[in-house]
């Protein structure tokens, strides 16, 4: 195996190293380290080629390899053997992946542009049009701008690739998922100036909810022009069409989590809540990427992304009724008005939801000495535009909270009613205001190099002005931040660091001011490891989070300064990957004490984490690999002063066997959930619960020419 492809198979989720396993003379080092530079772009989420092992932060990497060892369906699951992560917050989705880092759900970029805004407007990202996906831990409005005090997830585009092949992929699986993927990548000119690919996603789905599809199709196609070997322009096209349907039910904690009255429980928790025929989650986004890069000369170069994008939702859904005690229409009439205890009122909800967005960013990297003392200086400005709409009805209860009980459904054994009329939607239908936000942010960061010492300071200054149609707001605010590390000689490496995060806040607090921008600050240290003996790493951190400017704590009701709530949240993290011989083992663990300003637990946030996926590939069995997985979720809390739901911890395994059969001819099977547990992924105080995902079986057969 030649380095490229070793190093490109075990990119590290932390250090830029891997290490070479050709055999070496006696003379020479018995290890031999291989440093990853394939992987680090200005397009990833650090923006820069610094080795992430001199950078004092937490970050977290799955290469293309990874997501396909472990068969990952999806962009929740690719985060699912993450340190501090939380893949599935909210139990098996079709509408949105909801993951969480560090207690905290986390915003999604591609190409280190942020392209989900809003609530419910667009398509999910597929994970097929990915080369890796980046989760950069911990608060990142040095570089980003407003964001999460939790981190962000990026993932990094397939574009060209010269001398890189072409493939095709046919999957089949559990609750008939048909999937056919195709890659073709190769020169378009003789003289391999210009480079073209096009990945293309077809799929035909069901799901473990009956009447619940996830059907799309995605179109990417992308060229590169390299004039000289110091410039690259690629424009990528990314145009995607879903039909689909909301697998989140929204099932009472009654029948689920808790016993119903009776003591029993519902015979199934995935049971559709929804109306045949009347729920539907179709969604439509096109996008178009230019990146650009340019090496000046050996120490200065440019690089920029620009990125237009539109999306759109026609989203249905019915769903057991909130009523703010039990949702049960029995129970919360006292008396008998529905033929069993299991009748649900259920709310009817329709909505058309539409985004448009331009952004620009452009960096600057310098590299120059200062005597002893190296720096790489990386400053930029960037530029978005976002607009927003989202018009909705909304049939609070179908009628049966006034005594009209024709949509009521069993949750036990479902008979479907049908929809109201749509005559009944469009005279409640809330045209609402289109909303823009504006941002411009112009940052600097510096990183010194001095002996052993590595330190990184940055500072970024972001003005946002909010329009929702009915009000305006200007904002301004700039945000730190600062890390150090030292190298030592043995592969430790121990680090402090110091981020910012904010995000703005439209409205005016009791004396008529201005609301200010939540705040947030993380203490990070920790010590990443390059082992010695062996092709391996570890690291390991601590980090210190708070969240000021929230709304007021219960018992401040009536403060007129309205931002006086305070989060906390603290946490340990261990991950790392290992090689040894023919096997490769992947680790992660994590525990999280959060906080909300009641001092609540956050809700729906799981306590601890961890995961082992083990990957064997002997030479005595040539073709022949197999893997392992197994994943913890530790429990979750939601509570306020009248209820606590505690959702209990649960552990899953996965599986994978291939064979690759000649050059061209590769099969593969996946498991994951291999033992089918049925379990509850959160619960929150509104009073519904979130079902795990079931066993999900997959083979493919991928044909590389």
């Amino acid at each position: 195996m030649n380095k490229t492809a070793l190093s490109l198979a075990i990119t590290l989720a932390l250090p830029g190293l891997a290490f070479s396993q050709e055999s070496v003379n006696e003379e020479e080092a018995s290890i031999e380290k291989v440093e990853v530079v394939g992987k680090r772009s200005p397009f990833g989420a650090t923006k820069t080629n610094t080795p992430i092992v001199e950078l004092a932060r937490t970050i977290s990497i799955e290469t293309v390899t990874d997501l396909k060892q472990k068969g990952a369906l999806n962009l929740s699951q690719s985060a699912t053997y993450m340190a501090g992560v939380t893949g599935e917050t909210y139990g098996y989705a079709t509408r949105v992946d909801s993951i969480s880092s560090r207690g905290l759900s986390i915003p999604r970029y591609r190409d280190s542009i942020q392209e989900l805004f809003g609530s419910y407007n667009s398509t999910r990202a597929e994970v097929y049009t990915m080369e890796q996906v980046e989760l950069l831990k911990g608060p990142a409005s040095v570089l980003y701008g407003q964001g999460s005090p939790g981190g962000l997830m990026n993932y990094v585009s397939k574009t060209p690739t010269a001398n890189k092949g072409s493939e095709a992929v046919l999957q089949y699986g559990s609750f008939d998922r048909l999937q056919a993927n195709l890659d073709i990548n190769g020169a378009l000119s003789s003289d391999e100036k210009w480079l073209g690919r096009f990945v293309g996603i077809y799929r035909d789905a069901d799901s473990q909810v009956d009447y619940v599809t996830d059907d799309t199709q995605v179109y990417m196609p992308s060229v590169s022009y390299m004039p000289t070997d110091d410039t690259t322009l690629t424009v990528i096209g990314l145009f995607q069409d879903t039909e689909s349907d909301t697998a989140a039910q929204f099932i009472p904690v009654e029948g689920t989590l808790l016993p119903l009255e009776d003591g029993s429980y519902l015979p199934d928790q995935d049971v559709y809540a929804g109306e045949p025929g009347f729920n539907r989650f179709d969604t439509k986004s096109n996008q178009v990427t230019l990146l650009g890069e340019h090496i000046i000369d050996d120490t200065t170069s440019v690089s920029f992304t620009a990125l237009w994008r539109d999306g759109e939702a026609d989203y249905h859904q019915a769903w057991p009724t909130f009523t703010g005690a039990s949702r049960y229409m029995n129970a919360y009439f006292g008396d008998e008005v529905a033929p069993t205890d299991t009748y649900v009122a259920r709310t009817f909800y329709q909505a058309d939801n539409t985004f448009e967005q331009t952004a620009l960013d452009v960096r600057l990297s310098k590299l120059f000495a200062t005597g002893v003392v190296e720096h790489e200086v990386l400053a930029g400005v960037q530029y978005q535009n976002v607009d927003t709409d989202a018009n909705s009805a909304y049939y609070f209860g179908g009628g049966a909270l006034q005594g009209d009980f024709r949509y009521i459904l069993d949750l036990a054994n479902p008979e479907y009613t049908g929809a109201p009329d749509q005559a009944v939607f469009d005279a409640m239908y809330n045209d609402q205001p289109e909303q823009t936000v504006k941002d411009t942010g112009l940052y600097l960061s510096d990183h010194i190099s001095y002996g052993n010492w590595r330190m990184t300071l940055g500072l970024r200054h972001d003005r946002v002005d909010n329009d929702n149609g009915t009000a305006t707001q200007k904002d301004s605010q700039t945000s730190y931040s600062a890390g150090l590390l030292y190298q030592f000689d043995n592969g430790l490496s121990p680090y402090v660091s110091y981020a910012e995060s904010f995000e703005t806040v439209v409205g005016l607090d009791a004396n008529d001011n201005q609301l200010k921008p939540e705040e947030g600050r993380q203490y990070e240290a920790g010590i990443k490891y390059a082992f010695n003996n062996l092709p391996g790493y570890l690291t390991m951190s601590y980090y210190d989070i708070e969240i000021s400017n929230l709304p007021n704590p219960n018992g401040l009701p009536s403060e007129a300064a309205q931002q006086q709530g305070v989060s906390s949240i603290s946490g340990v993290e261990l991950e790392g990957r290992v090689q040894l011989g023919e096997v490769s083992a992947q680790f992660a663990a994590s525990v999280l004490d959060a906080e909300d300003p009641n001092g609540f637990e956050l809700a729906g946030q799981p306590d601890s984490n961890a995961s082992l996926w083990l990957h064997w590939e002997p030479q005595s069995l040539d073709g022949f690999r197999m893997g392992a997985g197994v994943r913890y979720v530790g429990q979750s809390v939601s509570e306020n002063a009248t209820v606590r739901y505690e959702t209990e911890s649960y552990t899953l395994g996965d599986i994978m066997l291939a064979y690759r059969l000649n050059d061209a001819v590769d099969l593969q099977l996946n498991v994951r959930n291999v033992t089918d547990k049925e379990y509850l992924t959160s619960c929150l105080t509104r009073g519904d619960c979130f079902p795990g995902v079931r066993r999900t079986v997959n083979a493919s057969l991928t044909y590389a020419f």
